[in-house]
């Protein structure tokens, strides 16, 4: 992806699109990368609600505080965070193909915790990366209940080709570990 080569749209532009949708949607989602990492995301947050839109945000949630400071002053109405493998250092660094310092990670999970907003964690499901047993571990760790989805992996534009020959999931058996997991709390 280059994003340099795509022109960049005012604000102003997108507000207006978004009211002329107004009878046909009433939020925006804030994702694409990580969203917290851009130092004005606040700010962008803010006037998108001055338009009465809800918001949510996709995180990582690699930036607790800039999470922590969206949630603090309601300038999002709902997270969901993707949590990429059971939270120990290993795995997790393993599922994120870099090495991942979990602190921030499990900061960022105690503040959705709280429950000051709407939110869910999601885990894309990849086989050969991720073991039913990862999974359990996963819920037993968060113990959220219903608030954890499991995504099956699409082979179809992953970042490293290698990864399309990857045959997901069967989606019965998918939902059957979501079901389990989800029962845990």
């Amino acid at each position: 992806m280059r994003p340099e080569q795509y022109a960049t749209i005012p604000l102003e532009n997108i507000l207006a699109r978004l009211h002329s949708l107004r009878d046909w949607i009433d939020g925006v989602c804030l994702t694409g990368g990580e969203p917290t990492l851009h130092t004005d995301l606040p700010l962008l947050a803010q006037k998108i609600k001055r338009h009465r839109f809800l918001i949510k945000l996709d995180t990582n949630g690699s930036n607790p505080q800039r999470l922590e400071q969206l949630i603090e002053t309601g300038d999002v109405d709902f997270v969901s965070m993707d949590v990429k493998a059971p939270l120990d250092p290993f795995c997790y660094s393993r599922a994120a193909g870099l090495t991942v310092n979990l602190e921030p990670i499990l900061e960022s999970i105690e503040i959705l915790k709280r429950g000051k907003v709407d939110y869910e964690f999601r885990m894309t499901v990849v086989p050969g990366l991720h073991k039913e047993e990862d999974i359990q571990t996963l819920g037993n760790q968060l113990r959220v209940g219903p608030r954890l989805i499991l995504q099956n992996f699409n082979p179809e534009n992953p970042l490293d080709p290698r990864m399309k020959s990857i045959v997901p999931y069967d989606p019965k058996v998918l939902k059957k570990i979501e079901r389990e997991v989800q029962a845990i709390v």
